[in-house]
């Protein structure tokens, strides 16, 4: 049995061993529109697997990880996906600050801020867009002044997900006065618990919240707490995006397979799957899905090779037009029942809840527009948008 076998089977017997007992009612929780769902049980069940070392299993051994290959990586992802076991809380310090602080970070920021995160002990939030930059990350305008031992921070960030949860921020501002676009600009580590900083709650079409606005007015931080080096912070914010396309979309896929598989059973259950349009769409959807996996895999390739190329944002616009388009078949299967709440002013059921936040999915992690841009600009060499 080869190695990628041996890590799938080791993990699978240790999700059935252990979302048992108290865990079991886990099954199925949080995830993107959810995230208010069981968050304190969530959070420690996370802070169990990491007393078993199922936390950061990419990272290398020497940071608290496993060490995992890319591929071991994929069947940890999709084994816990297929376990139907409850969303991570700590996605973001895990897979998207961790293993940034690998790449740039000094030693010192590896042994402040690594094992807290592999522990399960400090939550992080991503403090990139703005009002006026939503996915032009270049166009920032939060800034933050050197001050003796200190970076002061005076901005604005929104759409910062589960900013009331965490801990610290990953925050990219302009360290240099005058600059423009993507010069100048800086990667600080802001804890949110200090003076100057205010969070609010930014409430969603389903109801519920998990993006804020987070307001820094002379927020401080350590002078240290720069990744790379002051006005580096473009390069270290743009390998921050690489990581969040990585592995763990795989897992996704797997989520996203789960609920195309129940819409079609959905359809056979109410007859929708009589009307040749939507099986046509469900059809459609099925290909799409394979399609998704296999740019994916594609991306994947090139990551493991050093040089990660346009799949990623390709995967992006792919994943995120397919999941709302999804939304959007599953109140065709419903038909008119679709526009009621089940309960209460607002309850919604799961399909109407994937409709309404599914909307999101082409804006966050960098709209579809922006996207678009990307590849037309930077991999087809075709002439920029023109700006104002």
């Amino acid at each position: 049995m080869s190695s990628v076998e041996e890590f799938r089977t080791e993990i699978r017997g240790w999700l059935a061993a252990n979302l048992t007992g108290s865990f079991a009612g886990l099954r199925g929780r949080g995830g993107p529109g959810r995230e208010h769902e069981a968050f304190d049980e969530r959070l420690g069940w996370e802070r169990h697997m990491a007393a078993a070392g199922w936390t950061c299993v990419g990272w290398p051994e020497e940071y608290g990880g496993r060490g995992a290959s890319i591929e071991q990586q994929i069947a940890f992802h999709e084994e816990y996906a297929l376990a139907d076991a409850p969303a991570r809380v700590n996605h973001i310090g895990e897979q998207l600050l961790g293993p940034t602080l690998v790449a740039f970070g000094t030693p010192e920021q590896r042994a402040r801020f690594l094992p807290p995160i592999a522990a399960v002990q400090e939550l992080w939030c991503q403090g990139y867009s703005e009002p006026d930059a939503g996915s032009d990350l270049a166009n920032v305008r939060t800034r933050a002044e050197r001050d003796g031992p200190d970076w002061v921070v005076t901005g604005q960030k929104i759409w910062t997900s589960m900013a009331h949860a965490a801990q610290w921020c990953f925050v990219v501002a302009r360290t240099e006065p005058g600059s423009t676009r993507h010069h100048g600009l800086s990667y600080l580590l802001v804890p949110l618990d200090g003076p100057g900083v205010e969070i609010r709650p930014i409430t969603q079409l389903t109801g519920t919240h998990e993006f804020n606005e987070v307001f820094f007015d002379d927020a401080r931080t350590r002078a240290e707490h720069v990744v790379g080096e002051p006005g580096d912070g473009w390069r270290v914010a743009m390998a921050t995006l690489g990581f969040e396309r990585g592995v763990s979309t795989l897992g996704q896929q797997v989520g996203f397979r789960r609920e195309l598989e129940a819409l079609i059973a959905l359809a056979r259950r109410n007859g929708a799957a009589g009307d040749p349009l939507i099986r046509d769409r469900l059809a459609r959807a099925w290909t799409g899905l394979e399609t998704i996996r296999c740019n994916a895999l594609r991306m994947l390739d090139g990551v493991a090779a050093g040089a990660p190329g346009p799949e990623a944002s390709i995967g992006k616009i792919f994943w995120a037009t397919w999941h709302r388009e999804l939304g959007e078949l599953a109140m065709s299967v419903l038909g008119a029942g679709g526009m009621t709440a089940a309960e209460g002013p607002y309850g919604l059921d799961d399909w109407q809840r994937l409709f309404l936040f599914s909307r999101a999915d082409t804006i966050y992690a960098g709209s579809n527009e922006i996207q678009r841009n990307i590849i037309a600009e930077r991999v087809l060499g075709l002439p920029k948008e023109p700006r104002p």
